[in-house]
């Protein structure tokens, strides 16, 4: 079965949004964006680090807690924004480091939604971190160490947790997509979102 046919047939969830999300370093972004690209329904690759980048002024790393007032508008943004390429037609493969406590803004947007937590180990996600190029807005362990810490223990959204240790890309691409066509992952409206956990985060 080829990763780019999942069973077989092409990928279709027009009017879907699929948040992908995760400590760094977990492969969302070369995930999503190989997602997008299958072969189906018209799709769309949104990366939510981008939104960060945005501010020019004022700019505060989002992993901070003074930085949650900022977190809150950008993530208000990233959901207008998946939301007009939804009604549009198009499945949304958002990825971005997405925590729980920001899903209310995604939950009454009135499409289905899918949420999928990549988990690697964090011995892999802190080299891959380090490995990045200077430029990039986090590559540093200690950001890691916390993030990967409040995507440990997700309560009620434990389920919808992939393991990632030892996948390829492409294994990573085809179990996420299984994911998404099983259903499983699709957030239903009794779900209890738990709180930011302590330190803030993106």
């Amino acid at each position: 079965m080829s990763s780019r046919e999942p069973g077989g047939g092409s990928l279709d969830h027009r009017g879907e949004i699929l948040i992908l999300t995760g400590t760094p370093g977990a492969g969302k972004t070369t995930t999503a964006e190989a997602l997008a690209r299958l072969p189906g329904s018209p799709k769309v690759h949104l990366h939510s680090d981008f939104y960060w980048g945005f501010i020019k002024n004022g700019h505060v790393a989002p992993w901070l807690p003074e930085a949650d007032a900022q977190n809150r508008v950008i993530m208000q943004a990233v959901a207008a924004s998946a939301l007009a390429y939804a009604k549009g037609g198009y499945f949304v493969a958002l990825d971005g480091i997405i925590g729980p406590w920001y899903l209310d803004y995604y939950r009454d947007l009135g499409v289905p939604l899918h949420y999928i937590v990549l988990r690697p180990d964090l011995d892999v996600a802190i080299s891959r971190v380090k490995a990045r190029s200077s430029g990039h807005s986090l590559n540093e362990s200690g950001p890691v160490i916390q993030l990967h810490r409040q995507f440990s223990n997700l309560g009620d959204l434990e389920p919808n947790v992939v393991s990632t240790q030892g996948l390829t890309q492409e294994a990573q691409l085809e179990t996420v997509t299984q994911a998404l066509q099983s259903s499983l992952y699709r957030l239903k409206d009794t779900l209890r979102i738990p709180p930011p956990a302590p330190g803030g985060g993106g």
